[in-house]
């Protein structure tokens, strides 16, 4: 895939006015690498019926002072930013909450920021331009990321693209994104003896205790959200921990985070992972005590508003060179 790049719309990075929404652009073009051209403007298209809206959405400034859904902690407003998210699940019936969960976590942090969704397993073609937008998140997903699948592939090339041709674009991975971007830049994932459901703490490593600054209150640790029958089991080459059990990582270029978590869930889209616990995660949900340990891991206090709020301050930070490990 290439991508063209209008030089009057990438934005300038690494200073305050990454934070600033740039305007101008009706649509601009995005070749994919089959050499079919595609246009994506300000408001990609929703290209299956049964997905939801994917038009930006942004907060007001009533909300600034609501508490975020993911930690449920009130803190300051951020600036705006303009925010792809891939939602990379196939045929999910919970596509609609898990994209409410990311506007109910992003809005009450940065109310004034937007939101626009794209969904690759259903079209692959309709991917972010990167021009239009300060940070690209590759969300979870319910499909191997080591799998052949076109969609998977082309996801895959697509970071390649951006790390090569964008390398101050900031990216985040979450969850099948942190695995991806794993494999995309030399990693490896393996499947676990034993999936993780709910609520984990992990210890923040020496870098993650400096990246995330809030944790001195936290005894170095933090709580997120899990759900996932895979893992790194080899960081890429360049990828820094940021929290134990490779869980987090930080390129040395500083401008891709990955977590193995999801710090923008809260315990009622966490919920909707008792229904599938038995089928992908082998854990007998009929039996009342499983089910009710699940249920307090998934609905005990957590860090996604923190974590979230350092990530969309991070977007802001100066990039330091050329990723490393792109071919």
């Amino acid at each position: 895939m290439s991508l063209v790049h209008p030089t009057n719309l990438k934005p300038n990075f690494g200073s305050p006015s990454a934070l600033r929404t740039h305007t101008g652009a009706a649509s601009i073009k995005v070749r994919n690498a089959a050499g079919a051209s595609h246009h994506h403007g300000l408001e990609p298209k929703d290209s299956s019926p049964s997905l939801p809206r994917v038009a930006p959405t942004s907060g007001t400034p009533e909300e600034a002072s609501t508490t975020a859904a993911c930690g449920a902690r009130e803190l300051p407003p951020l600036g705006s930013l303009r925010i792809a998210i891939l939602l990379n699940s196939y045929n999910s019936p919970y596509i609609a909450a898990l994209k409410s969960s990311y506007e109910k976590c992003l809005l009450a942090i940065s109310p004034s920021s937007s939101l626009s969704f794209y969904y690759p397993a259903h079209d692959m073609h309709a991917l972010p331009n990167p021009a239009l937008f300060d940070l690209i998140v590759v969300g979870g997903s319910n499909v191997d990321p080591q799998k052949a699948h076109p969609w998977v592939l082309k996801v895959h090339q697509y970071i390649r693209d951006i790390a090569r041709d964008w390398p101050q674009k900031k990216m985040v991975g979450i969850c099948w994104g942190h695995q991806t971007m794993a494999l995309v830049f030399g990693g490896k994932v393996r499947d676990m003896d034993v999936p993780e459901l709910g609520i984990t703490t992990n210890a923040l490593t020496p870098r993650g205790n400096t990246f995330f600054r809030f944790t001195a209150s936290n005894n170095g640790k933090m709580r997120v959200q899990q759900h996932h029958r895979r893992e790194v089991s080899h960081p890429a080459p360049g990828f820094i921990p940021l929290l134990d059990g490779r869980q987090a990582f930080i390129n040395a270029n500083n401008t891709i985070l990955t977590f193995q978590g999801h710090p923008e869930k809260d315990a009622e889209t966490a919920l909707l992972r008792l229904n599938d616990a038995t089928r992908w995660y082998g854990m007998d949900v009929t039996n009342p005590e499983v089910r009710d340990r699940l249920r307090r891991r998934m609905e005990g206090d957590h860090d996604g508003d923190f974590v979230w709020r350092r990530i969309l301050e991070w977007v802001g930070e100066e990039g330091v060179g050329v990723a490393d490990g792109v071919a």
